[in-house]
C-alpha cells in the first residue's frame, strides 16, 4: 500500500494535478496535506472552552505523535493555517501558512500559536470559516496530495449562508471538511441546539473520508485533538466518503441555528 501511494504522489506531483497552483515561494514544498485549522472564537465559546481548545492544539504539535504519523507520509511534510472564526465577517488568520517537516517545526508552530491572544466576538458563521478556509488554499498556492478544513465549534450555523452550502462548495472542489462539535455542557441557552455531533453530522462534514470527533469531556479535549490531527495527516487515503454530501434529508435540520436567529429577532 505505501508504495502504491508514493508512486501515485509522484505520478500526480511530476503531472502537476496536485491542489494549487504553482510558485516560486512553494516550489519545493509540495507537501502530503494542505490542513486549515479553523477555530470559533464566538460568544457562545466561554473563555475556559477557548483556552482548553488553544491548549490542545499546542499540545498536539509538540507530541512525537503527530510528528511521527508527519514523517510516514509520502513527502513526510504536511503545511498548516490556524484561523479564528465568529460571524460571518470575522475570520482571522492566527498563525499562517507552516511548513511542518521537522519535529522542531512542530515545536515552533505550537510556539507561535501559545503566544497569540484569544479573542471572543458575536454570532456563528460556520459557513464563512468554510468559505474562508477555502479561499485560503487558492491565495496561499499550495501543492498538496490533500486538501482538509478543521472545523472545531460549539454551536450551529447562525449567520451568513447555509452551512451546507458552503460544506458542498468546498467537497466540489476537492477539499474534506471534518469537524470536532464542541460538547462539554448541556444546552441551556437559547442558541444551543440538542445532538450538535449530529449537526455535525448531516450538515457540516464532507468530502472523502470526512469524519467528526466530538469532545464530551474536559479531560478529553487535548487527547480528542491529537488523535483527530494525526488521523488526518495520516498517508492512508480512504476508498470513500463516512459522510455523502447529497443524501436522504438528514436527521438533523441544518437551518437550526438561523431558526434560532430568526426567532430572537421576532421574524
Amino acid at each position: 500500500m505505501r508504495g502504491i501511494m508514493r508512486g501515485l504522489a509522484a505520478l500526480l506531483l511530476g503531472a502537476g494535478f496536485l491542489a494549487g497552483g504553482p510558485s516560486d515561494a512553494w516550489s519545493e514544498t509540495e507537501v502530503d496535506v494542505a490542513l486549515v485549522l479553523a477555530v470559533d472564537v464566538s460568544l457562545s465559546m466561554e473563555p475556559e472552552e477557548q483556552d482548553l481548545q488553544r491548549q490542545g492544539f499546542v499540545e498536539a504539535f509538540q507530541s512525537p505523535e503527530v510528528h511521527d504519523a508527519i514523517r510516514k507520509g509520502v513527502l513526510g511534510r504536511i503545511a498548516v493555517l490556524y484561523i479564528e472564526w465568529a460571524g460571518a465577517a470575522h475570520q482571522e488568520v492566527v498563525v499562517p501558512w507552516t511548513v511542518i517537516e521537522q519535529p522542531r517545526d512542530g515545536v515552533d508552530f505550537a510556539a507561535r500559536l501559545s503566544r497569540s491572544p484569544t479573542r471572543r466576538v458575536g454570532y456563528t458563521s460556520i459557513s464563512g470559516a468554510i468559505d474562508f478556509g477555502r479561499g485560503q488554499f487558492r491565495d496561499g498556492a499550495i501543492r498538496s496530495l490533500r486538501q482538509v478544513i478543521d472545523i472545531s465549534g460549539d454551536g450551529a450555523n447562525n449567520q451568513g449562508r447555509n452551512v451546507t452550502s458552503a460544506r458542498d462548495d468546498a467537497v466540489a472542489q476537492g477539499i474534506t471538511v471534518n469537524g470536532l462539535p464542541i460538547m462539554l455542557k448541556r444546552p441551556d441557552s437559547f442558541w444551543d441546539i440538542e445532538d450538535l455531533d449530529l449537526y455535525f453530522r448531516d450538515c457540516v462534514i464532507g468530502g472523502l473520508g470526512a469524519f467528526m470527533v466530538p469532545v464530551r469531556e474536559k479531560h478529553h479535549f487535548a487527547e480528542a485533538i491529537k488523535a483527530k490531527i494525526v488521523r488526518e495527516i495520516a498517508e492512508e487515503m480512504p476508498q470513500r466518503a463516512l459522510v455523502q454530501p447529497v443524501q436522504a434529508e438528514p436527521s438533523v435540520h441544518c437551518l437550526a441555528g438561523e431558526n434560532r436567529r430568526r426567532q430572537r429577532m421576532g421574524n
